[in-house]
């Protein structure tokens, strides 16, 4: 283990290096557990050595910083968003070690990974592409296509988390997530045409591991919207939010109740069981993650002061928050969120809609936006114009 050492850093650019380090090694995560690959793995191992140094940093920085009781208080508030940030992290490096333990995985759940509310797919750059020889910057795939490229492998080396300046090349493999909307367009820059996939027919069973699986990846899509919401309530100062991610912490026991019971049953049916300790892992994953989440807005639920340093963390964060509010000459008003495509057509992720003073959490395609709705989303700061543009205006 590296020996941990104190440098003078700022408090604002070690969270925010927390939360950038953990949102990363849970996509890798994923992505390892998805293409069954041990580097990813690796990866996400010596990520947990850096949060390691981090955590260390927050805590003489909370120490030094209170001089005062209220200002001891607000920094309690601070140091307990890091400790969240880390339990999301040491989950992560817990599924990369059984990873490297060859804990199996069955293929159904590899197979619905990609089902997930946020997808993760694997794209060989070819020759000649629009996107060969450009680098991420230039091209802003997330902001165009709603995909963020979160590891590219080139030969037998990998790039993780590239940057801006990384320099996309014939023959990489990119490994990139977001919404399944912006697939078509993503796979067009890369130049390939994806391969269709044979639809299940209706009547086929529905085995116990089948709906094992499906909870599982409704338990993926929850826990990283109940992280979104909880530093959404921090953001924006909302008990309401706050008090949405707890109902999804509850919500997420039971779920986690019922998926033992089906695996319990699956076990009846399955010769090798050992396909299905993967998922009892997946499950306390996902559980864990809701339950960091529920952490953050204990914050905010206990009225403890969040000091205006932590907006700044929010918002210079790789993957920033924000809320825009819907003009009425906005060219959203009247659409659903399919036909509004916010996902490719400025890369920001939905997390909720608050219209009529009623907030509906992770909104489905067929909701309507209409004028004065108030939106919560995710992504990059350059889809953040594209979505201030088509609202009309921007609250802050």
């Amino acid at each position: 283990m590296t020996e941990l050492e104190y440098q003078p850093v700022s408090f604002k650019d070690v969270l925010i290096e927390m939360k950038d380090i953990a949102e990363l090694m849970v996509d890798l995560a994923y992505s390892a557990i998805l293409f069954e690959n041990k580097d990813i793995a690796h990866e996400v191992l010596n990520l947990e050595e850096s949060m390691n140094q981090l955590v260390y940093q927050a805590r003489i920085q909370s120490i030094l910083g209170a001089r005062r009781v209220d200002e001891a208080e607000s920094m309690s508030g601070m140091l307990q968003v890091a400790e969240a940030t880390e339990k999301i992290s040491n989950s992560a490096s817990e599924i990369a070690t059984i990873i490297l333990k060859n804990v199996k995985f069955p293929a159904k759940l590899r197979q619905a990974l990609p089902e997930a509310e946020e997808v993760t797919i694997r794209v060989k750059v070819q020759e000649n592409s629009q996107i060969d020889g450009k680098t991420l910057g230039e091209e802003k795939l997330q902001s165009t296509t709603g995909m963020r490229v979160i590891a590219i492998r080139r030969g037998v080396s990998w790039i993780y988390d590239p940057g801006r300046d990384t320099r996309i090349l014939d023959g990489d493999i990119l490994i990139a997530k977001g919404l399944e909307g912006g697939l078509p367009l993503f796979y067009e820059k890369a130049g390939i045409t994806p391969r269709k996939v044979e639809e299940e027919s209706e009547d086929a069973i529905v085995s116990d591991l089948d709906r094992a699986v499906s909870l599982i990846i409704e338990m993926k899509d929850q826990s990283e919207l109940a992280v979104g919401l909880a530093y959404s309530s921090l953001l924006f100062d909302s008990r309401e939010v706050a008090d949405e991610v707890v109902a999804l912490d509850s919500q997420m026991d039971d779920m986690r109740y019922k998926l033992d019971l089906w695996i319990l049953e699956a076990a009846k049916r399955i010769s090798n069981v050992e396909y299905l300790r993967g998922l009892l892992y997946m499950s306390s994953f996902a559980e864990n993650i809701s339950n960091a989440a529920s952490s953050i807005v204990d914050v905010i639920r206990r009225d403890i002061e969040i000091p205006p340093v932590f907006r700044k963390i929010v918002r210079e964060s790789d993957e920033i928050i924000t809320k825009v509010s819907v003009g009425k000459d906005s060219s959203l008003q009247g659409k659903t969120l399919k036909e509004a495509s916010l996902e490719t057509v400025t890369g920001m992720v939905v997390l909720a809609i608050n219209s009529k003073n009623r907030w509906k959490y992770q909104p489905g395609k067929n909701d309507i936006i209409h004028a004065d709705d108030v939106i919560i989303a995710k992504g990059r700061r350059d889809g953040e114009c594209r979505l201030h543009n088509l609202s009309g205006k921007i609250e802050t």
